[in-house]
């Protein structure tokens, strides 16, 4: 049986939970206890509270996402991104842009930003910032070396001797992947290799026989894996990529851009969380 790659990324309602702040719209509202922020707005209208039961379920999403609790920075960019959200929820809420959407908190955001940004003057750059831009961001625009791995998932939980002796009865012909689930990894970067395996894993398949079962040591635990092609990595030239190289930077000055204009929100309000005493 040939199971899907586990390191396959794939989307998520709160996928945003990994992005910078690019965007400023969160999925559907389920991230929002949104009957306390609205009876928080019964007091003072300038006045944005992230309470208790907002933080608790930041907490809940970030450990479904990532199996843990979330750390102080990781915290703090999540309640940042929710001030943002409201600072644009209640500025879209004073221009009246909730009318015809009530009750429909993303739209109201939505409408928001897209008055702050028709305030914004769209970035240009000349070629040595491209270049530089470039030079900086290279490992987005080079290509990584990449390989084709097969995992043998061998039942339960075995140890590195039975892993050893399965890989070599792989070889001899003494036994198949029918035996086992299969998984595939097709033209996998080396780096994303790492991330599922842990660290050493990808630099000891770099140097392995191709086409060779191999007792592996994994973060997992030991493994049987065989490399079936090898792909070297390839230098980017500016000049192939300029195009990329420029729509990726007018995107990310953009999104400063929209960030700063958000923020600048900040002067009619007052932020603060539940824990923090009201002055």
């Amino acid at each position: 049986m040939t199971s899907h790659d586990p390191g396959q990324a794939t989307s998520t309602p709160r996928s945003w939970l990994r992005e910078p702040l690019l965007h400023f719209l969160l999925a559907g509202g389920v991230l929002f206890a949104v009957d306390a922020v609205i009876a928080a707005r019964n007091g003072d209208p300038n006045e944005i509270v992230l309470t208790a039961g907002v933080q608790a379920e930041l907490r809940k999403i970030h450990l479904e996402e990532a199996g843990r609790e979330p750390g102080a920075t990781e915290m703090k960019a999540m309640q940042q991104r929710w001030f943002d959200n409201e600072l644009l929820y209640r500025e879209g809420l004073s221009m009246g842009l909730d009318r015809g959407d009530t009750g429909i908190r993303d739209r109201v955001i939505f409408k928001a930003l897209s008055v702050v940004e028709t305030g914004l003057q769209p970035p240009k750059a000349d070629e040595a910032t491209l270049r530089g831009w470039f030079e900086q961001q290279r490992a987005r625009y080079d290509e990584p070396p990449r390989v084709d791995l097969f995992e043998a998932v061998m039942p339960d939980q075995p140890d590195a001797a039975a892993v050893a002796a399965f890989a070599q009865a792989l070889n001899d012909g003494r036994a198949d992947t029918a035996t086992s689930g299969l998984r595939v990894f097709r033209s996998r970067p080396l780096a994303s290799i790492r991330q599922v395996f842990g660290d050493g894993v990808a630099e000891q398949l770099a140097d392995v026989p191709l086409k060779r079962w191999q007792a592996m040591q994994t973060a997992q635990g030991p493994r049987a894996m065989m490399v079936e092609l090898r792909q070297d990595g390839r230098t980017a030239r500016f000049e192939d990529v300029r195009d990329t190289v420029q729509q990726d930077w007018h995107d990310q000055r953009m999104a400063e851009l929209r960030t700063q204009a958000v923020r600048a929100l900040t002067q009619k309000y007052s932020l603060r969380t539940a824990t923090e005493a009201k002055p």
